[in-house]
């Protein structure tokens, strides 16, 4: 999933910042939010730029930057994913 690599706690997302959506993936919102972001190079969370295929922690969720919507992808405890 990571890599083993750790990942970078980013907080809450500030609605006064640039953030790309989060939805889950087997969501209807997903597929609507595809055809308005279709191939984004990346993400932003709080106006940092993410590239495509990055990981981060908001609060206890694991999101996954898809070209440009943040994906959840379970949670950031590594002793209960």
């Amino acid at each position: 999933m990571t890599g083993g690599r750790q990942v970078q706690q980013v907080g809450a997302p500030d609605p006064e910042l640039k953030n790309s959506p989060i939805a889950d993936e087997a969501s209807d919102e997903f597929e609507v939010l595809r055809q308005e972001l279709p191939g984004e190079p990346g993400c932003y969370f709080n106006s940092r730029s993410y590239p495509n295929g990055s990981y981060v922690c908001s609060g206890g969720t694991l999101l996954r930057c898809d070209y440009g919507i943040w994906v959840r992808q379970g949670g950031c405890d590594p002793d209960n994913p």
